[in-house]
């Protein structure tokens, strides 16, 4: 397990050159190697503009390779107000050699799940680019409402698509954790990307499946609105998933929007 970033009540800045707007952001990453597992193979980043959490695999400590790879090389990313779709893409595939070096030989490869989100700049205002690979994933909660951002890249998933299935039966279906597209086994690197609007008052969850193969969108919905702040919002998610069993490794990153408010020109700065 691998944690790039710190965790920030208060991050606050400028820019003029984005139709002119102040942000404020909050935010609270956690995670825990569950009740069945000996290592923790997740990792996570927050490192603005940049947050992920990346969920490895291919055995004991091979997984962890993977994930840490992965959120190393997108925190190189922090540190400038926003960051472009190609600069992701070339992190995840400096991931991709960076774990055919470290990983060494697995019977069964190695690799890694990853989604976030990253502040980019789109016709002159600021946004949030969500990217995925895998079956981690990215949900908003805007005015009570739960929406899952992300779609799986999973059996499962097609399946649903495919209507050979219902999202009820997926919930208990036996290839549940079969993904059809990661970072690593020798293979470049494919996010999908969906852009959102970023407004005050949005609370934004990055979570791999380890939350929610015990918790159903209803019961993320309930803890992440009900809590005060993302600190608050990612113990309770963390505590009620390995309430609810604990099968896996479970991490999270909660990010508040507590502040969007677009500026005069007069008063914009840039930090």
């Amino acid at each position: 397990m691998t944690e790039v970033g710190s965790n920030k009540s208060d991050y606050t800045f400028s820019a003029d050159d984005l139709n002119p707007i102040r942000v404020s952001l909050s935010w609270f990453a956690l995670t825990d190697v569950g009740y069945r597992r000996e290592v923790n193979e997740d990792s996570y980043v927050t490192v603005p503009p940049i947050f992920a959490v990346a969920d490895g695999m291919g055995g004991h400590s091979a997984g962890d390779i993977a994930s840490a790879a992965v959120v190393r090389r997108l925190g190189e990313l922090g540190g400038p107000l926003t960051v472009a779709r190609s600069e992701i893409d070339a992190a995840l595939s400096a991931a991709v050699e960076d774990i055919e070096i470290n990983a060494g030989d697995s019977d069964l490869g190695t690799g890694t799940t990853v989604t976030g989100v990253a502040l980019a700049s789109h016709n002159g205002s600021l946004v949030w680019d969500c990217f995925n690979i895998g079956d981690s994933r990215v949900y908003q909660l805007f005015e009570g409402a739960l929406s899952q951002i992300t779609v799986d890249h999973s059996v499962v998933q097609h399946l649903i698509d495919t209507g050979a299935i219902t999202p009820v039966e997926a919930e208990s279906h036996p290839h549940s954790n079969v993904i059809t597209r990661a970072v690593g086994f020798n293979e470049e690197p494919v996010p999908d990307y969906v852009q959102l609007a970023l407004v005050e008052g949005q609370r934004i969850l990055i979570c791999s499946d380890g939350l929610t193969k015990e918790l159903t969108d209803h019961g993320i919905q309930h803890f992440l609105g009900d809590a005060a702040t993302p600190e608050e919002a990612a113990r309770q998610l963390i505590k009620q998933s390995l309430g609810n069993s604990g099968r896996d490794n479970v991490t999270i990153v909660v990010i508040d929007v507590v502040e969007a408010e677009y500026l005069p020109m007069e008063d914009t700065y840039t930090s």
